[in-house]
């Protein structure tokens, strides 16, 4: 019997080598995305490989679209195997330079509709006894990095909680953890590439596989290379203002 797997921000980026790669491990999928001309480009290319697709077009940060990805979900005729919280974006300003309503928006879908989905997901995977989740999170939940950072802090938190406390019901919970990843998500925030050194961008497709590999060992957390998780044992030693000068990398100008 198949697998189904959900994927927000399905359409690019980590979220799309998500998809493709599922598809190719035989997965069924349903797309989440906001564009709903690219979420059925999307859906038909992954179709040629052989599995069934479903698309969903809903704006996490819209609480009436979010409620419809929740209850897709929580479908017991239809159960979800695995929920990858993908979707997500950051600002491109400092706190100060960015409105209330910006930041608010970020936490949304970055903080917000992580909780609900996973709480959606849980509950359903709890009565059969089985399922997973993979939260993409990012290395800068490790490091003080302003809102962005913070948020990610909180999925680095709870689903590090999560994993452990419903392992005993055959449930995995991971936080997979990038640093700058060569996808659509920097250029959209006004950020070359030229922002961080090369040695610091990782490949999308190389990172994902890392992921479901780490996910198949059930682990807590993947960091997808080295350099990254010399960065995140440092930052553990490293005084908070030392770190907090190099947040202007990956950050655009103003």
């Amino acid at each position: 019997m198949s697998q189904t797997a959900l994927v927000t921000g399905a359409t690019a980026g980590i979220g799309l080598a998500f998809a493709q790669q599922l598809a190719d491990q035989r997965y069924d999928l349903v797309l989440v995305a906001r564009d709903a001309v690219r979420l059925e480009e999307t859906a038909a290319e992954l179709r040629t490989r052989g599995v069934q697709v479903e698309v969903l077009v809903a704006d996490l940060n819209k609480r009436k679209e979010l409620a419809k990805v929740e209850a897709r979900v929580a479908s017991k005729d239809t159960p979800i195997d695995l929920l990858v919280n993908n979707a997500g974006y950051g600002l491109k300003y400092r706190f100060i330079e960015n409105s209330t309503d910006d930041e608010e928006g970020m936490l949304n879908v970055l903080v917000t509709a992580v909780m609900r989905l996973s709480h959606a997901a849980i509950v359903a995977m709890n009565e059969r006894g089985s399922g997973g989740i993979i939260n993409v999170s990012s290395v800068a939940g490790f490091l003080p990095r302003g809102t962005y950072s913070a948020a990610k802090a909180y999925v680095n938190s709870f689903t590090e909680w999560a994993h452990h406390e419903y392992a005993p019901a055959g449930i995995t919970v991971m936080a997979l953890c990038p640093g700058f990843t060569r996808t659509e998500f920097h250029g959209r925030m006004g950020v070359s590439q030229s922002s961080a050194p090369d040695w610091l961008w990782l490949d999308v497709n190389d990172l994902v596989a890392t992921a479901l590999k780490d996910f198949a060992k059930g682990k807590a957390f993947s960091i997808p290379s080295p350099q990254y998780k010399a960065i995140v044992g440092i930052s553990k030693a490293v005084p908070k203002p030392i770190l907090q000068r190099f947040q202007k990398l990956g950050r655009a100008a103003k």
